[in-house]
């Protein structure tokens, strides 16, 4: 296996077959998408989490525009497996599950994150895709997971994510993908059937460093497109480049590039559905509070466990 080495040793992912994928001797960047749309990658730190990345955003190639977790629930569990937070087994002393791309899902080898398969191309009804297969690292409740990561080239800013247990699993009640990092966006209006809900009107004057309590919406109250269900989030300022940060706020938790709408799209959703936000008074991992007051974090689908069920993650600009 090859061990993550230094960034600049690192052979970049690049065009090939007219997709992003990685190239070249590894250790290789563990990226693919569409060349001048969405790109999904691997993070490095913090561990356990897949990268989206957005271009045509007007951003830098390294500026992430969000984070989506892995988070089973075994079959009579209350808690949720975390990917980001799990201690690793396979790397000890390191916090986040390892995760791997392979282009056969029922492979069982372990493999290095920087030593990730290209990715297959095909055709499907006339619209040619790309595929690859993330690997997660086995979770100390025993759920073991796969996601299955596709782009489509009619669908240049979306990724199609879909959830397996493997053959090693214990039964799963949920497998959540939850996009993690709506605070840099500072997504503060979720959009809804009827309505629209904010971090100020569900959670009043929270403040402090930890999360907000989970707020539920169920398939009722949810927008709809045809069948499809629709969980979108975006922000409130029409000037987002301009506000005032606290003096010790990150460089990296800046906004940059152009004003977006993040969506979840479930074409098949079950009855029991429900679309889930917590908020954030403070930037992750600090005391800096957020311009404007608190931000959606988590926006998640959540519904009962499916092997294979398809969510769709779209980032659109505004403007």
């Amino acid at each position: 296996m090859t061990p993550d080495t230094a960034a600049a040793q690192v052979s970049p992912a690049d065009i090939r077959e007219g997709w992003i994928r990685p190239a070249g001797p590894a250790p290789r960047e563990p990226r693919w998408g569409h060349p001048d749309g969405m790109q999904l990658g691997l993070s490095p730190a913090p561990r356990g989490l897949l990268q989206i990345f957005t271009p045509y955003l007007d951003h830098p190639r390294d500026r992430l525009v969000n984070f989506v977790a892995v988070e089973p629930v075994p079959v009579g569990a209350v808690d949720r497996g975390y990917s980001e937070l799990e201690p690793s087994t396979l790397d000890p002393g390191e916090r986040g599950k390892r995760m791997w791309a392979v282009d056969d899902p029922d492979t069982s080898a372990v493999r290095a994150r920087l030593d990730p398969d290209p990715g297959v191309v095909d055709t499907v009804d006339g619209v040619e895709r790309l595929t690859t297969w993330v690997r997660v690292e086995r979770f100390d409740s025993g759920a073991d997971v796969q996601v299955r990561v596709r782009f489509h080239a009619d669908r240049p800013h979306e990724v199609e994510l879909a959830g397996f247990a493997t053959s090693r699993s214990v039964p799963l009640e949920q497998l959540v993908l939850t996009a993690t990092m709506g605070n840099w966006a500072r997504l503060r209006r979720l959009e809804l059937a009827d309505s629209v809900a904010t971090p100020a009107e569900l959670w009043p004057g929270f403040t402090g460093t930890d999360f907000a309590e989970h707020a539920s919406f169920g398939l009722d109250e949810l927008v709809r497109d045809g069948d499809a269900v629709l969980v979108t989030a975006l922000g409130d300022e029409a000037d987002p480049w301009s506000v005032g940060y606290a003096q010790d706020t990150a460089e990296h938790w800046r906004f940059v590039g152009r004003r977006m709408r993040q969506t979840w799209r479930v074409d098949d959703p079950d009855p029991a559905l429900r679309a889930q936000v917590n908020a954030r008074w403070s930037y992750w991992a600090s005391a800096s509070e957020i311009p404007g007051g608190p931000a959606f974090e988590n926006v998640e689908v959540v519904q009962p466990f499916r092997q294979g069920a398809v969510l769709r993650f779209v980032v659109e600009p505004l403007d």
